[in-house]
Formats: C-alpha cells, sequence, structure tokens
C-alpha cells in the first residue's frame, strides 16, 4: 500500500448523477471520517482528476449523462497520469457486478449495504480520520 492509500482520512471521489446518492455517500463517509469530494458525471470526474485531485478511491455510477461510466472509465486508462486512480463501480443496474468485472473493476449494488461500502472504501483508503 502506498504511503497516499494508507492516509487517515482519505479523499473519495462521488460520481453520480443522482443529487440524494451523491448527498447519502457524502455524510456516510464524513461522519465516518473520510474526506469526500463529487462530480456529476464523468466528464466532469476526468476534469476533476486532471486538475491534480488525487482520491485514495473513485466511487463510479455507471449511468449518467454527458459521459457515463463506462466512457469514464475509458477515458481514464488512456490517461497516464490518472489511469492507476482506483474506481469500484456503484450502481442501480441488476448486471453491475458482470459490468464491473468488464471493466477490470469491482463493484457495488445499489442500494449500498453501508458495512460493505466502509469496508471497500478503508481496503482502498486506510482506516478513517478520528472522528471523536
Amino acid at each position: 500500500m502506498t504511503a497516499e492509500r494508507q492516509e487517515a482520512g482519505g479523499l473519495v471521489l462521488v460520481v453520480d448523477d443522482d443529487p440524494d446518492v451523491c448527498e447519502t455517500l457524502q455524510t456516510v463517509l464524513e461522519v465516518s471520517g473520510y474526506r469526500v469530494a463529487a462530480a456529476v458525471n464523468g466528464r466532469e470526474a476526468l476534469k476533476t482528476l486532471r486538475s491534480g485531485v488525487r482520491p485514495c478511491l473513485v466511487l463510479l455510477d455507471l449511468m449518467m449523462p454527458v459521459m457515463n461510466g463506462q466512457e469514464f472509465r475509458a477515458e481514464q486508462r488512456r490517461d497516464p497520469s490518472i489511469a492507476a486512480v482506483p474506481v469500484v463501480v456503484v450502481s442501480g443496474d441488476h448486471r453491475v457486478a458482470e459490468k464491473a468485472t468488464e471493466m477490470g473493476l469491482e463493484g457495488l449494488s445499489k442500494p449500498i449495504d453501508i458495512d460493505d461500502l466502509l469496508q471497500l472504501v478503508g481496503r482502498f483508503c486506510g482506516p478513517p480520520a478520528c472522528t471523536c
């Protein structure tokens, strides 16, 4: 694990066009001690990453306007400066596991089990910062 991934309270980039999903994920992650940034589509997420923001993990929805999750992932893989940023697919698509595997990623189904989410984020980002 790199020092960046081990940093407590790492930054998670949530990419989802549903404001309720973004708000819920942001609240759960922040209360758990992680920092959160959000993007409403793949194009905005690419812009964020290309600006130098380096999250320990991107939580990526598949179905979004402007640039969907699969288009984001293809573009991310073509850009050496951001290709190594870890991504996990988070989708309500009933084939999320299959689609994530096709993209070379892990997947979580919506509705998201909070314990599964936090375990997965902890694996990529390390332990959360103390929320005491």
